[in-house]
Parts: C-alpha cells; sequence; structure tokens
C-alpha cells in the first residue's frame, strides 16, 4: 500500500514538473499577445471618472474570468473531437477585432457632433448607460483575446496528457486576466499614488514632490499612448490571425515585414466589415422609412 502512494506522488511530482516546464514555454509563446490584451484592455478601462475607476475594472476582470470559464472547456473538447474548428473560430474573431480597431480609427478621422455627448454626459442615467456598454465591449473584445490566447497556449501542449493541458492552460487563462487587469488597475491609480506622494512631502522641491507631480501629469499621456496602442494592438491580433492561417496572403506578402503585413491586412479587414455593418445599418434605415 505505502508503494502504491509513492507511485501517486512520483505520478503527480512528475505531472506537476511537465506542467511547470511547458507553463513557461506557454508563457512566451502567449507572450505577444498578452501584451496586445493589456493594451486593449486599457484602452477600454479608460475614460471613466475616477471613482468609477476600480468598480468598472472589477466589473470587467469579473466578465474576462467568466470568458476564461466558458471557454476552456470548450477549447479541451474542440482539441480532442473537432481540432478542424478551431481556425474558423479564430478567424470570426479576427473579424471582430478588425472591426473595432478600424471603427477607432473612422471615428478619429470621421468629424462627428459632440455637443449631443457632452449634454448626455451631465445626466446620471446616460452615464450609467455608457459604462454598461463600455464594460460589455471590454468584455467582448476579451473573449476573442481570450480565445487567442488559449488556443496558442494549448497548441504548446497538444501533444501531452490531458492533466497537463488543463494545468497549463488554466495557469496561462489565470495570467491573463489576474496579470492584465491587475496591472491597469494600478496603471489608472497611478495619479492618485501621484496626489499620495505630494501630500506626504513636505517640502514642494522634495523628491517625493517631484516624482508625484510627474505621475499626476503622465496619467493622462499613458492613458492616450495606450488607447492607440490598444488600437493598433486590435488590428495586429486580428491581422495576425488571418496572416498565419491563410497561407495565401503570407506569401503574397512575405516581402512585407510581419508587423507592416498584420496591420495592413488587419484594417483592411477591418475597414471590409466596418463598410458593410455602415451599409446595413442605412440600408435598415431606409426600408424603415
Amino acid at each position: 500500500m505505502a508503494a502504491g502512494i509513492f507511485m501517486v506522488l512520483d505520478d503527480i511530482a512528475t505531472l506537476l514538473d511537465d506542467a511547470a516546464m511547458m507553463s513557461k514555454v506557454a508563457a512566451k509563446k502567449t507572450a505577444g499577445v498578452l501584451g496586445d490584451d493589456l493594451a486593449v484592455g486599457a484602452e477600454k478601462a479608460s475614460g471613466f471618472a475616477a471613482s468609477r475607476e476600480l468598480p468598472v475594472l472589477w466589473a470587467i476582470t469579473k466578465g474576462s474570468l467568466l470568458n476564461k470559464l466558458m471557454i476552456l472547456p470548450v477549447a479541451f473538447l474542440l482539441s480532442a473531437y473537432a481540432p478542424w474548428l478551431i481556425v474558423p473560430i479564430l478567424m470570426l474573431g479576427g473579424l471582430y477585432l478588425a472591426y473595432e480597431g478600424a471603427e477607432k480609427i473612422f471615428e478619429y478621422f470621421v468629424p462627428h457632433d459632440t455637443v449631443h455627448i457632452e449634454n448626455e454626459v451631465q445626466d446620471e442615467g446616460s452615464l450609467q448607460l455608457r459604462e454598461k456598454m463600455k464594460v460589455r465591449s471590454a468584455i467582448r473584445t476579451d473573449f476573442i483575446l481570450s480565445i487567442e490566447i488559449i488556443i496558442i497556449a494549448l497548441g504548446t501542449v497538444v501533444d501531452k496528457g490531458i492533466g497537463v493541458q488543463i494545468i497549463v492552460v488554466s495557469l496561462i487563462a489565470l495570467l491573463a486576466t489576474v496579470g492584465v487587469y491587475g496591472f491597469v488597475a494600478l496603471l489608472v491609480r497611478m495619479d492618485d499614488v501621484g496626489f499620495s506622494l505630494i501630500n506626504m512631502a513636505k517640502d514642494e522641491n522634495s523628491m517625493l514632490s517631484k516624482v508625484g507631480k510627474i505621475l499626476v501629469a503622465a496619467l493622462p499621456k499613458v492613458i492616450r499612448i495606450l488607447t492607440v496602442v490598444g488600437t493598433l494592438a486590435m488590428l495586429l491580433v486580428a491581422g495576425g490571425i488571418y496572416v498565419h492561417n491563410i497561407h495565401q496572403i503570407h506569401d503574397t506578402l512575405h516581402v512585407i515585414p510581419i508587423l507592416v503585413t498584420e496591420l495592413l491586412v488587419g484594417l483592411v479587414v477591418g475597414m471590409i466589415v466596418l463598410t458593410v455593418e455602415k451599409l446595413f445599418v442605412k440600408a435598415k434605415y431606409l426600408l424603415s422609412k
């Protein structure tokens, strides 16, 4: 009986050792998408009143965890019984990410009336509605990026046993949520840290005061930068899905640097989807008259 217990413990130790080693490999392969997830998460979580930043981030984090809980079992089942469905699902997700990125660029360059929005900001009900809509949008985008992260992580352990697959992919999924949104939470509270340092400083010219002022002044700039990076990240992830899964695109554009290719493909796909969406909305409006 003792020998049997030691054999079980040895199997568990071997499983955990394999899982630890493969987790490092999976983390390296998903690092790029995790970076994109961070940029997109920061972009989606910005633009709220200071008092609402952490509640909004918590709502997005809970939605992200729920996304992972839904995706993980489906990913394991697809890997076991229908691996041919994984790429089409990724490409459908790529359409949404490309559309999100293209829409951001379209809204930036196409003039639109902001007076109505400014009036809405003064209304508490409108504020709550816009907040809910942005949280839902963040959770939808997180869902697509979560699929990408989980599929990449699963691909690194596809030849391993189901035990290793579950441990490795689950760890990467948890990292993608806790790590990303934990960092975003620290980022959006950077100005509060700055104000605290300023209040702690006895002299305006002290190091604490200077650092605090730098943190307060830097936050809006960092958020603006991350907004741009987040938009580019969505296009890059979307473009990467198509470049790496449609060989004709890769072969045609192989002379162009891969980042430029992914960005270009993501933008083209996004503009096509955005155009179709605008035409559909216009046609629906004309038919309703």
